[in-house]
């Protein structure tokens, strides 16, 4: 039986990509043809609003904003679920108050409930923004670095225990190392799911971003600043994840086998 060539099948694979992408935008096009404007512009309008965002530096304020916003809250929110994970770990009466009250109600509340909230505690500001992203993120955090923790290796500590007996120098050398690859899985969950809250909270809480663009475009009707918006966000989201994530994944499970 002959095996297909690997290179074949890649080919075949990237034509039938781009042939859909092309297909998508042809469709896209006619269809804006036969619409009004303010309900479906065509790729070129868009296009030259996606150009705007090159040469208009308040536009493009807004999209360092995003950015800045999300990054922010992935750090707080990383820290406030790793702290409150590792202290259930080193502290087992706070099992039960982190992983059975806080993880919950948290994984449960929505992201909208926390924006209207901060809406009142912080009024409309990055404050706002920043601790509505933050709140929908911690209990991400919790949740893998709880299963980073619970999965260490007893031998491994056993072993760094007859080398030092002290905690924070095993601490260091051997748990921060052995959950590398859930510190990822972590940042990168919490990286896609802060993208998707950013722009709800910039919509009701914020007076910048991308989410407070998407809310001006809205009240005017302005359909190609829409979509405009619509495609920064995945082209960043894919970019990042593609050329960011992506090679990092890969030299991670090289050496600790994560998939």
């Amino acid at each position: 039986m002959k095996t297909a060539d690997p290179r074949a099948a890649g080919r075949q694979a990237r034509l039938a990509a781009h042939a859909f992408t092309l297909f998508a935008l042809g469709v896209w096009a006619v269809y804006g043809l036969l619409v009004e404007s303010y309900v479906m512009p065509g790729p070129a309008a868009v296009a030259v609003r996606l150009g705007e965002f090159v040469l208009d530096i308040h536009l493009l304020k807004h999209v360092l904003y995003t950015i800045w916003h999300i990054l922010a809250a992935v750090v707080i929110s990383f820290l406030i679920g790793s702290a409150s994970a590792l202290l259930a770990f080193y502290f087992p009466p706070a099992r039960l108050m982190v992983h059975g009250r806080l993880s919950p109600f948290l994984n449960s509340f929505s992201g909208i409930g926390w924006t209207l909230l901060a809406v009142v505690w912080f009024g409309i500001n990055d404050i706002t923004v920043i601790f509505a992203i933050s709140a929908v993120l911690v209990p991400f955090a919790i949740i893998n670095m709880r299963e980073g923790l619970d999965g260490l290796d007893a031998d491994l500590f056993e072993m760094g225990e007859s080398f030092t007996r002290r905690r924070f120098r095993r601490f260091v050398l051997i748990v921060i190392p052995s959950l590398y690859p859930f510190i990822f899985a972590t940042l990168r969950i919490s990286f896609g799911v802060a993208w998707k809250v950013a722009l709800t909270a910039e919509l009701l809480g914020g007076n910048t971003g991308l989410g407070y663009l998407l809310n001006l475009a809205r009240q005017d009707f302005d359909m190609p600043l829409l979509l405009a918006v619509i495609l920064i966000i995945i082209a960043f989201v894919y970019s990042t994840d593609r050329f960011v994530f992506v090679p990092i994944q890969g030299r991670l499970a090289r050496h600790h086998g994560a998939g």
